[in-house]
């Protein structure tokens, strides 16, 4: 009882200083809702994406993560032109790579002397990127890999000093360069990276950048392992289709973004100057267009060159679209959906039993941290129940049921083992029709979690079950 004392003496201060920083802030300034921030970010419809870093100086977009700085070296950089290039096209916004997978930062950054003031050009990219989008009139946005090869920031690797890296970097681009609308993070929990929620704690970082521009939405490319009914760590859904992501325009409800190269990769090319790049007329009527009509703004990679330009071909392509793009600003209006889900999940490959399983498909397939796989109930079950257990007696106030597929639990009970015995959290129809239900809640305390399955549409089957304890929440 004296840890459990103690963690609430903790959580109780904690809880103090975020309400009296909330306060304040509400007295400077008015803060616009998440959904408000979301519905701007649909509303600006088309972005130019601005792969420039350390790959564009190699044929490869992972090059050497040892690199000298010496190699950085853009002879003519123009950030104006890529600005006036994006306007020309009828886009509301860039992103920049401001950091990349090999670590090589394009800013003025005290963290590291792998930067570009060490390098032949010795000028501040980011600051120059940003000053020019914003003369054009255009939102600013970052670009930033929490994969890092250069600084060893990789699976099985991370220390304390990498995460504080992470937050000085951070905090250094949310502090220098006025106001960026939105952080696009990559190379976070998906299963090339490797590099868990865990090990670098999304919520902690989370709450980082939204206490330095609260206003700042954070979405990370993570679309290869979570499902499209939920935003599980991102304010925005998003999808790399280069790599096999698509948003379905029939049944998306979830702001969301979708990401291509007009070119063939993502950093220039020495070939790109005469390659055949994406038909404008295509990109208009099968992505902007739709992706538009379906709560999702598409952006556009364009890589500059070596020099710093972007070459002739893909001006051209650009000044295409901004000629047939007529359907720009506001869209349709989006819907509400349930807040981001941004803590550590307590039950992932926890201790897991069950009522009888189907073949192999046994109860820790419902926490595996794949929502690929599931816990499937034998066909002979009329009630089936599946349980976790926590580490210890825990604090928590969500539990996330993510089914096999839509629409097939239909009633269900979720119940809790705190010091009183079991206790029921929930108890009846499914609260949507979705694949993902989220259920949020007071903060109990508990050391076991329940699901029973009181009717099913087809047999009972579980990819994940979640239980989080949501550190941001401020309970009444």
């Amino acid at each position: 009882m004296k840890y459990k004392t103690i963690l609430k003496a903790r959580r109780g201060l904690a809880i103090l200083a975020m309400m009296i920083m909330f306060v304040m802030g509400m007295e400077s300034a008015s803060v616009k809702s998440l959904h408000q921030l979301q519905q701007e970010f649909i509303d600006r419809r088309f972005g130019m994406f601005i792969h420039f870093n350390m790959p564009t100086f190699y044929d490869q977009d992972w090059p050497d993560p040892d690199a000298p700085v010496t190699v950085f070296n853009p002879t003519r950089l123009d950030c104006r032109g890529w600005a006036k290039a994006a306007r020309e096209a009828g886009m509301s916004y860039g992103c920049l790579t401001s950091k990349h997978h090999s670590g090589f930062c394009i800013w003025d950054t005290k963290t590291t002397d792998y930067n570009v003031m060490n390098s032949p050009l010795h000028r501040d990219v980011v600051k120059e990127y940003a000053d020019a989008f914003r003369a054009e009139g255009l939102e600013v946005y970052l670009y930033y890999s929490i994969l890092d090869t250069h600084h060893r920031l990789r699976p099985h690797m991370i220390t304390p000093a990498h995460t504080q890296m992470i937050k000085d970097q951070l905090t250094e681009l949310l502090t220098h360069y006025g106001k960026i609308a939105a952080i696009i993070i990559d190379g976070w929990d998906a299963p090339w990276s490797r590099i868990s929620y865990d090990e670098v704690p999304f919520e902690e970082i989370y709450l980082h950048i939204k206490a330095l521009q609260p206003e700042c939405l954070v979405m990370d490319l993570n679309a290869a392992k979570y499902p499209r009914e939920a935003l599980f760590y991102t304010d925005i859904k998003s999808y790399e289709q280069g790599a096999g992501q698509h948003i379905s325009t029939q049944q998306n409800r979830l702001p969301a973004l979708a990401c291509l190269p007009l070119q063939s990769s993502w950093f220039w090319k020495s070939s790109f100057p005469t390659d055949k790049l994406k038909d404008p007329e295509e990109l208009v009527k099968q992505m902007i267009e739709p992706y538009g009509d379906a709560y999702c703004t598409f952006i556009l990679n364009v890589a500059p060159n070596r020099e710093g330009r972007i070459d002739d071909n893909a001006l051209a392509a650009l000044r295409k679209i901004g000629l047939l793009w007529t359907r720009r600003g506001h869209v349709a209006n989006l819907p509400e959906a349930p807040s981001p889900i941004i803590s550590s999940n307590l039950a992932k490959n926890r201790p897991s039993e069950g009522t009888w399983s189907d073949d192999y498909a046994i109860y820790d397939f419902a926490n595996d941290d794949d929502f690929g796989s599931c816990w499937n109930s034998n066909r002979e079950v009329m009630t089936p129940w599946w349980s976790v257990t926590l580490e210890s007696e825990k604090p928590f106030n969500m539990v996330v049921i993510t089914d096999r597929t839509d629409n097939r639990l239909q009633r269900y009970r979720i119940e809790y083992l705190g010091s009183k015995g079991w206790k029921t959290l929930f108890e009846g129809p499914s609260p949507c029709r979705e694949r993902v239900k989220i259920h949020r809640f007071p903060t109990v305390w508990g050391s076991q979690i329940r699901l029973t399955v009181l009717e099913s549409r087809e047999r009972t089957s579980i990819a994940e079950v979640g239980v989080y304890f949501e550190r941001n929440v401020l309970e009444q």
